[in-house]
């Protein structure tokens, strides 16, 4: 069985950084499709970025430019870079990894959620 951890999270100001990790228990499929959802305090729930196996990346249009997913298969690693945060950034930040396992079994395998709080 797979876990995803994420880690990072934590409290910046605005125009501040920070890099989440969502790190693989066992192993994610190189395969695999992984996202970075966000959760916010108002419970409005975003697909903020999305890297394929090959490593094509999509963004929501509100992050875009300032977050930037990346991956790391031999370490079984997700990565989002967020650069130039906002407060409306500020959310529960979810890891998820879907796909299809060697047995042709879908899978879809989501972290516990990590909190990022943008704010002066």
């Amino acid at each position: 069985q797979v876990q995803l951890v994420e880690s990072g999270g934590g409290l910046v100001q605005p125009g501040g950084s920070l890099r989440l990790s969502c790190a693989a228990s066992g192993t994610i499929e190189s395969s695999y499709t992984m996202h970075w959802h966000r959760q916010t305090p108002e419970n409005v729930r975003e697909l903020v970025a999305t890297i394929t196996s090959s490593g094509s990346t999509i963004y929501a249009d509100s992050v875009k430019g300032r977050f930037t997913i990346s991956r790391d298969n031999a370490k079984n690693t997700v990565y989002l870079q967020m650069d130039s945060l906002k407060p409306e950034d500020t959310a529960v930040y979810y890891c998820n990894g879907a796909g299809y396992d060697y047995l042709g079994t879908f899978r879809d395998y989501w972290g516990q959620g990590t909190q990022v709080t943008v704010s002066s």
